[in-house]
């Protein structure tokens, strides 16, 4: 079998610039020179602050007057739902949204996801890119409401995180790990 010659390579460094900002010494004053912008804008302008296009696409944010209207309306409704809940037998004090109950309403969605709960008479379905969204979302929302939260909602939430990311952990490795075989049991070893 033949000998292969090998190809040796060169690597040239063509920076312009050291590392400290400085002119390269191999480098001359023309090539720097070439190398820089032909025109260079002395104050930046209208366009160098213009927002990013997506922004530009956004459709305007509704007027007062539309948000006040739209509110009272809002309102409306949701005390005639009260009267008719009220009507019912029930408080409509069992309708009010609280943090915790916002918590919950997050914590059984990510339970949910994971196929850990399902609705009655429905199969459990597993979404684990949602559940890491629900989980991380109220991640997000401890973080940005440290401070701002009593002790029993800080408590609830650090508890539903920890029970949520155990539960992830869980879920996850046991759609990682392979099928295991059932082991032979003893009837069938004596036959």
């Amino acid at each position: 079998m033949p000998e292969k010659k090998q190809e040796s390579f060169t690597v040239t460094d063509r920076r312009l610039f050291t590392a400290e900002g400085e002119i390269r010494q191999e480098v001359s004053q023309e090539e720097v020179s070439s190398a820089a912008p032909a025109t260079q804008p002395a104050q930046p302008t209208q366009a160098d602050f213009a927002p990013p296009r997506q922004e530009l696409d956004a459709p305007p944010p509704p007027t007062p007057a539309e948000q006040r209207e739209q509110a009272d309306a809002y309102r409306k409704s949701a005390k005639d739902l009260d009267t008719r809940v009220e009507l019912s037998g029930h408080s409509a004090k069992e309708l009010e949204m609280t943090f915790e109950r916002f918590m919950a309403s997050l914590y059984m969605s990510a339970m949910m996801q994971l196929g850990l709960m399902h609705e009655q008479g429905g199969q459990p379905r597993v979404d684990m890119i949602g559940a890491r969204q629900t989980i991380d979302t109220l991640s997000l929302l401890l973080e940005k409401t440290k401070g701002n939260l009593t002790n029993t909602e800080e408590s609830f939430l650090q508890n539903c995180l920890y029970e949520l990311r155990m539960a992830y952990v869980e879920v996850t490795n046991a759609l990682t790990r392979p099928p295991q075989t059932p082991a032979p049991s003893a009837a069938a070893t004596r036959r």
